[in-house]
């Protein structure tokens, strides 16, 4: 995003007018600007700089009133002065520590703490917690073999990482003799044995069935048992969600329709799984404001994440989702705080 310098007087009124348009939600008036910022300046005079300032595309102006209310990029820039401003530092901050403390201490789960810290994110913020939930091993194939069993079933001998067995019974669409079964897991530890389940087998098998007209029948046979062989089951906690009441609360009429395609997004995960994704490698505090996550649903929409650790180095992201009218000044460090709150304690563990 295009960097924009502003003198300290444009600076002190965008400051002044984002704060009291978080506060109030209305448009922001020259007048209430001219006695709430401090500077010895005229109605008049402001109207001009807030002019400038939606030229700039940092304000606009709404049909039914002559305030303004900050853009995307209005928001960006005072996020980016407030955390200029080491807003993660100040002496106030020291309750809000204690009292994640106390919240998240090391003798529960972590399946507990993970909880924990998304409802505790929810009630600080009376906004939505999320907190992605710590990634599984990567599980590499080592070898596999299949046995035919009767009914249309496969027996399916995994050997994963270093030693590790599973077995697992497919259902398959057609019996398998034990000749085609013997060749197809000869084909597949010979081309994908040090693949991950995960992600690199996963894609290949993708590959190879838009390409099945031209496969022989190993080849399809090797495609159709290990589609169910080799896939990991899905979880069904990716992440921990809290307190998306809180978001009605805040909606607005004119954008319910953009609520319920959010909460569409919470159901369905992908892509806000995606946008945390971007956040685990991150050094702090990431904010994605509307149209920044590249996501439909987030366009009134902002999110605030911050990667937890454990021994062995990032392990999750927890975020606040909450709309662009949001309290960045609070919701940021409780963001930060809890992040590494949750870090020490799931390093105790």
């Amino acid at each position: 995003m295009t960097k924009l310098d502003l003198n300290e007087r444009k600076q002190r009124l965008l400051m002044t007018l984002v704060e009291r348009h978080i506060r109030d939600g209305q448009p922001v008036g020259s007048k209430t600007l001219a006695t709430g910022s401090g500077l010895q300046v005229s109605p008049a005079t402001i109207r001009n700089i807030m002019a400038e300032l939606e030229d700039l595309g940092i304000l606009a102006s709404p049909h039914t009133s002559a305030g303004r209310i900050p853009t995307e990029l209005g928001y960006r820039m005072y996020v980016d002065s407030l955390l200029a401003s080491s807003v993660m530092e100040r002496p106030d901050h020291r309750d809000l520590k204690r009292e994640l403390q106390q919240m998240l201490a090391p003798e529960q789960s972590p399946q507990e703490l993970i909880s924990q810290a998304s409802r505790t994110l929810a009630e600080l913020t009376r906004m939505a917690g999320l907190v992605a939930v710590p990634r599984r091993e990567v599980t590499t194939l080592r070898q596999v073999e299949f046995l035919p069993l009767s009914g249309k079933r496969v027996l399916v001998v995994l050997v994963v990482n270093r030693s590790e067995v599973q077995n697992r019974i497919i259902h398959t669409d057609r019996d398998y003799d034990e000749a085609e079964l013997r060749q197809a897991a000869n084909y597949i530890n010979h081309t994908y044995a040090g693949c991950d389940l995960n992600s690199i087998c996963d894609g290949l098998l993708n590959t190879m069935n838009a390409d099945r007209q031209h496969m022989d029948a190993l080849m399809q046979t090797a495609v159709a048992v290990a589609d169910k062989a080799l896939r990991t089951e899905e979880s069904d906690s990716d992440y921990v969600v809290s307190g998306e009441s809180n978001l009605i609360q805040t909606a607005e009429a004119d954008n319910l329709n953009q609520l319920r395609d959010l909460f569409e997004a919470f159901n369905h995960k992908r892509d806000i799984l995606h946008l945390l994704e971007r956040s685990i490698k991150a050094d702090g505090v990431q904010i994605f404001i509307g149209r920044e996550s590249g996501f439909r649903p987030f366009e009134d929409y902002s999110l605030i994440s911050a990667p937890y650790r454990a021994d062995n180095g990032p392990v999750g992201v927890l975020a606040v989702v909450g709309p662009t009218r949001m309290d960045y000044e609070k919701v940021i460090p409780t963001v930060d705080i809890t992040a590494k709150i949750l870090s020490a304690a799931l390093t105790q563990l």
